[in-house]
């Protein structure tokens, strides 16, 4: 029998972020048991909460199992609520533009002579640098630093089809946090921890980098297909459907060939080697992709699950809701949207003893935690009233 993980519990965590890298961050935390609270403008919320288009579901997504506090910052009772809560904080996550807090007397310098146990994670577009007051965006830092033209036609450089840099930055971030926390046992201190988005698509870049500096060839938009195996493609069936096949290995070349009637292939002593199947593929892959449509697109992906292939089906995001293997192994949780009604959504992908994280609280609404949290501060609620009365809670 397997428990749902919360090894992060008894870690508090503040949360002063939007849109999508700092919300990553303190998602992971509070997906792995940590307690989240995320602080608001007061009255209106995080402005994620409203956006529209391909924005719509980032609040949902990146918000569940955290509650929310929404105060009014620009009044100093707000500010002093908001420090009182940091005093005993474990961790502060923030993405707002270079200096934003620091207006605020949030900075780390003054939150780490308070509490010299916090760590204090900021998240951005560029670490200290030449660049680091600029403005960035996911797209900004994939154009910039290479990931559009590798993923574009060669005079069309395009963006991934996901937030990969906010994503990953959030995730590096809880890397820092979780490396500061261990230290932390050790020295009793908290520490100042940095991720950016542009340093980010830099580690995307270092394996063409690599390339470069062990070729001295610059590698051409993924588009164009350089491709470094013998079989690596998109293959028409029968049906008219598609298939992505993969044969990476010399293993993996002997059992296509042998399963899909290719023998002589196989046998081939011009095609012995890695680098010779590769260089050959001008003369392979027309062989390959006729012995392939000849099977239906079900039939070819069970010959290639029976026999250990790579493989997968040409998939959209739409049909991740109905995945067999996401809903019988627990990767996706009934999260409440707000209109009210519900929907499947990813769960972190990991497993802690064979269990997924779970979702415990979802996504909040606006203040919807302020009473509970006055009060965990010993806060009476006479003074809790007079705080909404004022405006400094909602």
């Amino acid at each position: 029998m397997t428990t749902v993980p919360v090894p992060l519990a008894g870690i508090r965590v503040i949360e002063f972020t939007h849109m999508i890298m700092g919300p990553t961050a303190g998602l992971i935390l509070a997906d792995l048991g940590a307690d989240v609270i995320k602080v608001e403008p007061r009255p209106e919320g995080d402005n994620t909460r409203r956006l529209t288009g391909s924005g719509a579901g980032f609040f949902v997504m990146f918000n569940r199992n955290k509650r929310s506090l929404a105060v009014d910052l620009k009044r100093p009772e707000g500010i002093a609520l908001v420090r009182r809560l940091l005093a005993g904080a474990d961790v502060l996550i923030e993405n707002f533009r270079p200096g934003a807090l620091e207006k605020l007397g949030l900075g780390y310098a003054a939150l780490a002579a308070a509490n010299p146990r916090l760590i204090y994670c900021s998240c951005k577009g560029f670490l200290p640098g030449p660049y680091e007051n600029r403005t960035a965006l996911d797209e900004v830092v994939q154009v910039m630093g290479g990931l559009a033209y590798m993923t574009g036609l060669p005079d069309r450089p395009l963006r991934a089809g996901t937030s990969v840099n906010d994503i990953m930055g959030g995730m590096f971030g809880v890397i820092g946090i979780l490396a500061a926390l261990h230290e932390r046992q050790r020295t009793g201190h908290g520490r100042h921890v940095q991720s950016a988005l542009f340093e980010n698509t830099a580690l995307l870049m270092g394996q063409h980098m690599a390339q470069i500096a062990v070729t001295g060839i610059e590698p051409r938009p993924m588009s164009l297909r350089d491709p470094a195996w013998p079989v690596y493609d998109i293959f028409e069936t029968a049906d008219g459907g598609q298939v992505f096949i993969g044969a990476v290995t010399g293993g993996q070349w002997q059992v296509l060939c042998e399963t899909f009637g290719l023998a002589d292939l196989a046998a081939d002593p011009t095609l012995a080697t890695q680098a010779a199947r590769v260089a050959a593929r001008n003369r392979t892959m027309p062989r390959i992709a006729a012995a392939l449509r000849t099977y239906t697109r079900a039939d070819l992906m069970r010959r290639c699950e029976e026999t250990g292939l790579p493989f997968a089906p040409i998939g959209k995001p739409a049909d991740l809701f109905e995945d067999p293997h996401l809903k019988s192994s627990g990767g996706l949780l009934e999260v409440k949207l707000p209109d009210g009604s519900s929907s499947r959504l990813p769960t972190l992908p990991l497993a802690l003893d064979g269990a997924h994280c779970a979702l415990r609280r979802n996504p909040p609404g606006v203040g919807e935690h302020d009473t509970e949290i006055a009060r965990e501060l010993g806060i009476g609620d006479t003074d809790i009233a007079a705080l909404r009365d004022s405006g400094i809670l909602l």
